[in-house]
């Protein structure tokens, strides 16, 4: 019989991956399913993907958000959308999470959602790579670049919250936080 201890921690072990997405929890158990490389030249010698909404909404998300990042720091802000997705705090698809908050100017969650601006993917080759990134997250790529982040921003600002949220990887110019887990007092 395993000690209280060990038993709670099988009770949340259980509850986690209860809230994970079957086919996440799927594409982790895929035998070869980390065979890809954060590199520009192995994401172009893939073949071109379109997919869903939700694919349009990580592919438009990275585009505005990290088309000028190295590959391993795209992978990195979809690694924290997707992480939110995941996250109960959050709402529970891609474009759910993109266009939190949008609607009021500078209130949402990514900036280019609400900044006023019309997006506009003049870059169609950084559209494509991004879009095959995005295919390769959502079809579950390994999510190990960011520790579970689920905030980011470039190194030319400092908002609040970074003071307090833990800190879990630079890549390029942002720097990647994991939201501290609330925890209830009796």
């Amino acid at each position: 019989m395993p000690s209280s201890t060990a038993a709670e921690l099988i009770g949340q072990e259980k509850r986690a991956l209860s809230t994970m997405k079957e086919d996440r929890l799927a594409s982790l158990l895929k035998p070869g399913a980390g065979k890809f490389a954060y590199s520009r030249q192995w994401v172009d010698a893939q073949k071109a993907v379109k997919g869903d909404a939700e694919w349009r909404c990580l592919s438009e998300a990275l585009y505005f958000e990290a088309r000028g990042e190295s590959v391993k720091g795209q992978f990195a802000v979809g690694e924290v959308i997707l992480n939110r997705v995941d996250n109960p705090n959050y709402p529970n698809t891609v474009c759910g999470v993109i266009n939190q908050g949008t609607g009021r100017k500078y209130a949402c969650q990514f900036t280019y959602t609400c900044d006023g601006h019309k997006e506009v993917i003049g870059e169609p080759r950084a559209f494509e790579r991004v879009g095959k990134i995005a295919k390769l997250l959502i079809s579950g790529a390994p999510r190990q670049l960011t520790k579970g982040a689920t905030h980011y921003h470039t190194r030319a600002v400092n908002p609040r919250w970074a003071r307090v949220f833990p800190r879990t990887a630079t890549i390029g110019v942002h720097h990647f936080y994991k939201q501290p887990t609330r925890l209830s007092q009796n």
